[in-house]
């Protein structure tokens, strides 16, 4: 990818707005899969006085910048975690109102998704959410299918432990059925029984709202990915703070369990 140019060819709103850090973008080391725990939405608007739903509203803004920003800057993958499976113990008003914002998201956004290449899926316990969601998000994921730009990835009901034994339960039947033995699981097997199996696991992992931690999010997949903990808050995190990470990754050495020295000798190879 020219990093000079915006992925189709049209206008790249994120290298106009801040050319500085976007041409600082390195292609060759750009994360391809990136995924985010977007927090803070609540105590921005605490901070205000205003109902916490005010800022869970508010967040869809830093949704779409970031969305555009990735998709621009040439990430192929994004995740973001919108609800968790620990989320359905809030008030049941917030609960409502959340699944109201998702609902006019949905809506608004397979139309934008489909004239940007964006390839939309939805991941975590899906039968959980209300059955009118469930089938909005059938539809979006339909209408965006045949996308190649980027995947957008919503997590939602998600938690990584819950993966982790509906991937375990999904094997178990499998070995009661005969379709496999015991002895062929592997690592390849379960992955491939994971919400995110046709994705590879996230090079980067960005938290927002300064809580340092990654929340069960991701939890059998991020177990070599980068993590970027920032103290902005989700409703102020927007392209210009997108790219500052994406900057701040590209100055790491990932080794995965080698040396620095074997790492560059492989590279060097390549």
């Amino acid at each position: 990818m020219n990093k000079d140019l915006p992925p189709t060819g049209e206008c790249n709103e994120t290298a106009k707005r801040y050319p500085g850090l976007f041409h600082q973008i390195d292609p060759a080391a750009l994360p391809y899969h990136v995924a985010i725990i977007m927090d803070g939405n609540g105590r921005w608007a605490g901070a205000r006085s205003f109902p916490r739903i005010m800022g869970h509203k508010e967040g869809v803004r830093s949704v779409d910048e970031v969305v555009a920003c990735a998709r621009e800057t040439g990430v192929r993958v994004l995740t973001l975690y919108a609800f968790s499976a620990e989320n359905w113990q809030r008030p049941r008003a917030e609960v409502r109102a959340l699944m109201g914002i998702l609902k006019e998201y949905i809506k608004k956004k397979v139309r934008v998704m489909q004239e940007k290449g964006i390839r939309f899926r939805a991941i975590g316990r899906i039968r959980d959410l209300p059955e009118n969601i469930q089938e909005l998000l059938h539809w979006a994921e339909r209408e965006t299918g045949a996308n190649q730009q980027m995947t957008l990835n919503l997590a939602l009901s998600y938690g990584g432990r819950a993966e982790i034994i509906d991937a375990v339960q999904s094997l178990a039947q499998e070995v009661a059925d005969g379709r496999i033995r015991p002895e062929e699981i592997d690592e390849a097997v379960l992955s491939a029984r994971m919400y995110t199996r046709d994705c590879p696991d996230p090079d980067l992992i960005i938290r927002t709202s300064g809580e340092l931690r990654v929340s069960n999010f991701l939890t059998w997949q991020s177990v070599y990915t980068e993590l970027y903990f920032t103290s902005i808050l989700w409703h102020d995190f927007k392209r210009k703070e997108f790219l500052e990470a994406l900057l701040d990754y590209q100055k790491r050495e990932r080794r995965y369990g080698m040396t620095g020295e074997q790492v560059k000798g492989k590279e060097d190879a390549s």
